[in-house]
């Protein structure tokens, strides 16, 4: 039996007054049939397809066997789909490329977990997102590795966000979605980088779509106490007061609104004491937001709100954080209603005209009328519902649940029918997504497509929005305002004028900036990059120094400025004896100095202290998201390399705590609670260990190094022995991994539980393998 189309003008007339609220600018190439991110062209789960006598088939067209919680995305005849496969060392992500039709594989890049804390394997929660003017697809993975590839599988451009920019990775595996819009594509990432970047934050970061050069970072949010984990909710764009702008929640509980052409942070609205992993949804001049933690202002879990944008972006009447920063934190009148019966931790809701739809964490939907707020209708259809979002299509809700269920409902105004019932293999974490009426869904176990039988498809118009129209030159740009130098290199710098919005009008003449080194008043550390800069091109000498710092171009009046770092080549050593302890120690009543400025998340992980009269690296102690603390020295692209360092752990015989030294994504670490040398990379992937007694509060002599074979496997080594003893010939640990990692910076590895006992660091070396 064929099912009827409900209310097919209403259903069109919503779907207009949608898609003109939304304000959203058509991507360039942006075809018909087509789902080039994980919310589909509207950006709210709404699909602009309607149907003749359209008909769901349960029965797959194809399948592919996969595991993932995410998105697939439809474009030009090409199907991406990312998943994971295999276990414990051999797992690994992919995207994969698949015909639309046939669901025959055309090309696969498959990559490793490296450093990571996911469990569970809680991975590929979230999706990849096509670029529609060049074809190219960006993923960025659940461990931090962010890649543009382009249709025929070929790697055009990478980065380990863990590595460069200092990502941190959390048990829940939540890595979201890219955004591509114009010239950028937008990515998030709780990070802990250098020098006023340092602090963790939820940050949002805009990169070159075709170089992979970072544009800028934005931080509109607030740290600890209130970020407490990372968050998947995916910017939200539209064009607004003569700027393009996103909106998002964030991991420490806001809704933040975020420039999208230099990423400045306009305002926030906190309205959560957790993350708020949803993402917004546009309805005219509000935002529909949900979350699924307690509410800042009341002992109630879950609230699904209006808010009222702000009507004069660079006038909202918010309040900077003095302490924290972050964005303008906006009243509490700018929300509009609440309603505090729907709890909703990771799912996404979805606005039909006046009608809310969301499911909430025990498998209910909820329909809330969104001019009030106000309940309309429940439907239970599970006991349970975890990330996967709502489908709207041509009148119906295609709801997949986390018991290996989709249910296809028609809603009303006064309740649900559900038309189909669907078995699936797996769990359904992942949201659908529909293109040529072809519904497409990825469970634990597998992807489908099925098929919405029809008798003809009405693509529906995607309306253009005004693109932001530069103004007077108010300021410079660099692309890259970002560089990274080790001694004799140098990158080439494009230098624009924009205006006030951060819209660039154009490019300078490079010879005429005046370029000078920069500190900010507000650094904590006032050092400079050692390094010079002539016309468009930065450069490090051959005999430049560790350094970090800013420049600052000038040109008819209006600056710019740029961030850089040089870092070591291999070799180099690193013993604390220059540090000056000069810094108060708010706590502990102590001298202290910074570390190494340079080194990737390590001003808030670790201090310079004295310890029995010698200077050494202590772990800090008091930033609990910190008691697991990754810390980068020099390049992630290094290899073939040999790290030691002398360690100790405090404590007693009963607790202690966990150090180790980072050699090319593995970690060597000697574990005081359980006396064992251990390797690992992510915990659950790659484990290994040996017995080696460890006493608290004595110092060990620890060295590692990875040896690459030439069938692509790796032998990991690390050796142990009490500090001033002979070195054993010996290796007290060797692991041999199938598919070794390749490259990874050197680093530094530290693990306090519940921030409890401290570890210390002291005579690092870092050598090419003998």
């Amino acid at each position: 039996m064929k099912e009827q189309l409900f209310g097919k003008s209403a259903l069109l007339a919503a779907v207009t007054m949608l898609v003109t609220s939304l304000g959203i600018r058509a991507q360039e190439g942006l075809g018909q049939g087509e789902w080039t991110s994980w919310r589909g062209p509207l950006q709210n789960g709404v699909s602009l397809e309607t149907y003749q006598n359209g008909e769901f088939d349960p029965i797959p067209v194809w399948t592919m066997d996969l595991h993932g919680r995410g998105t697939p995305l439809v474009h030009k005849g090409q199907v991406y789909i990312w998943g994971y496969r295999g276990k414990g060392p051999d797992l690994e992500e992919v995207l994969v490329c698949v015909d639309e039709k046939s669901g025959a594989k055309k090309w696969e890049v498959p990559y490793h977990d490296y450093l990571s804390d996911t469990v569970y394997d809680r991975y590929t929660v979230g999706a990849p997102a096509v670029d529609p003017e060049t074809g190219n697809i960006y993923v960025a993975s659940t461990f931090g590795h962010f890649m543009c590839v382009d249709r025929d599988g070929k790697v055009l451009w990478s980065h380990s966000m863990v590595e460069r920019f200092g990502r941190l990775t959390f048990p829940n595996g939540r890595a979201g979605s890219p955004v591509v819009d114009g010239n950028l594509v937008i990515i998030r990432a709780v990070t802990s980088y250098w020098g006023a970047d340092g602090a963790p934050r939820d940050r949002f970061f805009g990169f070159d779509k075709k170089t992979g050069d970072l544009v800028w970072a934005s931080a509109p949010g607030v740290g600890p106490p209130l970020l407490v984990d990372t968050s998947f909710s995916t910017p939200v764009l539209e064009t607004r007061g003569g700027k393009r702008v996103f909106y998002v929640g964030t991991g420490c509980g806001n809704v933040a609104c975020v420039n999208v052409a230099n990423g400045k942070p306009l305002w926030r609205f906190q309205f959560s004491k957790g993350g708020v992993n949803s993402s917004v949804v546009l309805r005219g001049d509000q935002l529909i937001a949900v979350h699924g933690d307690e509410n800042v202002d009341t002992s109630e879990i879950g609230r699904l709100i209006a808010l009222n944008i702000p009507a004069d972006l660079d006038n909202t009447g918010g309040v900077v954080d003095a302490e924290q920063g972050g964005a303008p934190m906006i009243a509490p009148t700018a929300e509009a209603w609440r309603n505090t019966h729907v709890e909703v931790p990771t799912s996404s809701p979805v606005v039909d005209g006046k009608r809310i739809y969301a499911i909430d964490k025990v498998g209910i939907l909820d329909c809330v009328d969104a001019e009030t707020g106000k309940g309309m209708w429940s439907k239970k259809l599970s006991n349970e519902q975890i990330h996967a979002s709502p489908l709207l299509v041509d009148g119906l809700l295609y709801v997949p649940m986390h018991q290996k269920k989709l249910f296809v409902v028609r809603p009303s105004d006064t309740g649900a029918e559900i038309i189909k019932e669907v078995d699936l293999e797996g769990y359904a974490l992942g949201s659908p997504a529909v293109a040529n009426g072809r519904v497409y869904l990825h469970t634990l176990e597998k992807v489908y497509c099925f098929q919405i039988k029809n008798t003809g498809i009405n693509y529906g118009e995607m309306p253009k929005s005004d693109h932001p129209v530069a103004g007077a030159p108010a300021g410079l740009m660099t692309i890259p305002s970002d560089v990274l130098l080790q001694p004799g290199q140098s990158k080439a710098v494009a230098v624009n004028k924009v205006d006030a919005n951060g819209n660039i009008i154009g490019p300078v003449d490079a010879p005429a900036v005046a370029w000078e080194k920069f500190i900010p008043p507000t650094a904590k550390v006032k050092a400079e990059m050692d390094a010079t800069v002539t016309n468009d091109t930065f450069a490090a000498a051959d005999t430049a120094k560790v350094s970090a710092g800013m420049f600052k171009g000038t040109i008819d009046g209006q600056s710019g400025f740029v961030r850089g770092r040089v870092i070591p080549k291999i070799p180099f050593t690193e013993n604390f004896d220059s540090a000056q302890l000069v810094v108060d120690h708010p706590t502990d009543g102590v001298k202290f100095a910074y570390p190494t400025l340079p080194w990737i998340g390590a001003r808030f992980k670790w201090e310079v202290r004295e310890l029995d009269g010698n200077k050494v690296l202590a772990k800090t102690l008091d930033r609990v998201i910190f008691q697991r603390s990754l810390t980068f020295m020099g390049d992630p692209d290094a290899s073939n390399y040999t790290v030691q360092a002398d360690v100790m752990t405090d404590g007693n015989r009963r607790t202690k705590s966990v150090v180790g030294l980072i050699n090319q994504r593995y970690i060597i670490s000697l574990v005081g609670n359980s006396n064992e040398i251990e390797v690992s990379s992510n915990f659950e992937r790659i484990t290994y260990k040996q017995p080696f007694p460890i006493q608290a509060n004595v110092w060990y002599t620890l060295k590692t190094r990875v040896d690459l074979n030439p069938d692509g496997s790796g032998v990991v080594r690390g050796k142990a022995w009490q500090k001033g003893q002979p070195e054993p010939e010996a290796w007290s640990i060797e692991y041999t991994h199938k598919d070794a990692h390749k490259k990874g910076s050197p680093g530094l590895f530290g693990f306090s539980p519940q921030s409890q006992k401290r570890v210390y660091i002291d005579n690092i070396s870092v050598t090419p393998n003998e």
